[in-house]
């Protein structure tokens, strides 16, 4: 079911990119709604092509004060690794051919993690890609304290019911091209 449940969503998802080809500069028009405390450690990603991307609003927080890390896949089957990123410093690709931060970059414990996803639902649960790669980053980050999850979409990548099992996390919110939108008992 999952399975087609992606199939669907990314299909809804290219659909949307060429549609809202200014969703980057409008989803980075919402950070300050995003009301993150100052000096926190930001986690976000770089987008994969037709991906809702974060990029501008990774800018609009660097401006605000906020550091920035970006993941690393260490190997399949483990959490993600995330890093400080420095603006200039490039990226090579890694694991899947996404561009990720080295090894030897500073390792950092965000605060606020962008989640990316292909679907979510109004009570906070996302369709991820299928590698449980953010349910076990965001087990291990919120074993050492809060963490507040942003999943990052186009706002018609919402469904009625995402499947959801035992292990999976919930968003806190998702910022879309249309603004912020917090769930309930987060």
């Amino acid at each position: 079911m999952k399975a087609l449940l992606r199939r669907e969503a990314r299909a809804r998802r290219e659909i949307l990119a060429k549609a809202i080809p200014d969703f980057a500069p409008r989803l980075a028009a919402h950070a300050k709604a995003l009301a993150i405390p100052e000096r926190s450690i930001v986690g976000g990603y770089v987008a994969l092509p037709g991906e809702a991307d974060p990029h501008l609003l990774l800018e609009a927080l660097r401006a605000a004060g906020h550091d920035i890390a970006l993941p690393r896949v260490e190997s399949k089957g483990t959490p993600l690794v995330f890093h400080l990123w420095q603006k200039g410093q490039p990226l090579k690709p890694g694991t899947f051919n996404i561009l990720e931060p080295e090894s030897r970059w500073p390792i950092a414990h965000p605060h606020i993690l962008l989640v990316p996803l292909l679907a979510f639902d109004a009570r906070g649960h996302r369709l991820g890609y299928g590698g449980g790669y953010y349910d076990r980053t965001l087990e291990v980050l919120r074993a050492k304290g809060p963490v507040r999850a942003v999943g990052i979409a186009y706002s018609g990548q919402e469904i009625e019911n995402v499947p959801d099992e035992n292990h999976d996390h919930l968003l806190d919110m998702v910022l879309t091209e249309a603004g912020v939108r917090r769930f309930p008992g987060r």
